[in-house]
């Protein structure tokens, strides 16, 4: 039998499935793992065409996106656009 590694970008198919995610991403693994995520739902909808979405090349949205990126938070607010997704704050939960 033949497999593949697994590539979360290839189920990502809309905004629902990038927006739980995401969320998912950052709840259990914090920030790195949501820039991970980010760049996971970025290759899902096609690099070029994010770039081109947010006024940046394909390249520089590459290295913001990387292991060593750390990408601004006005670039983080565009690729959420770029996804129709936006930035929500919301009162926490409080564990019983």
């Amino acid at each position: 039998m033949k497999t593949k590694p697994y590539n979360a970008s290839d189920y990502i198919d809309n905004p629902e499935t990038a927006a739980a995610y995401l969320a998912i991403a950052l709840e259990e693994n914090g920030m790195d793992g949501f820039l991970r995520a980010l760049g996971d739902v970025a290759k899902a909808k096609g690099m070029t065409h994010v770039a081109n979405d947010i006024g940046t090349g394909r390249q520089s949205l590459y290295k913001s996106l990387s292991e060593n990126g750390n990408p601004q938070f006005e670039t983080i607010m565009k690729l959420l656009a770029s996804f129709n997704l936006k930035f929500e704050v919301v009162p926490q939960q409080r564990q019983a």
